[in-house]
């Protein structure tokens, strides 16, 4: 059983920071290929809140769930892991 008090983290890169209080992370994640067998990459883009707007394009942040902050939103950078 999962305990409902860990929010679910994940790793990505900042490929967007355009908007206000807002940034785009890319999950890239690797997966085998059903058919031919040989490892693929898909990536999955996340809207993250970023309150002070400290966060730049290239960042390797952390993201963590929360509660829905916007229509697209509901996603929180947590911190910074690698800066660009």
């Amino acid at each position: 059983m999962s305990s409902d008090n860990q929010s679910k983290t994940l790793i990505g890169q900042v490929v967007s920071d355009k908007r206000d209080k807002t940034v785009t992370v890319r999950i890239d994640r690797k997966v085998k290929h059903p058919l031919y067998g040989k490892i693929v990459t898909r990536s999955s883009k996340y809207h993250a809140h970023d309150e002070l707007n400290q966060y730049k394009l290239g960042d390797i942040v952390a993201i963590s769930e929360t509660r829905p902050k916007s229509k697209t939103k509901a996603w929180q950078v947590v911190r910074v892991i690698k800066v660009n």
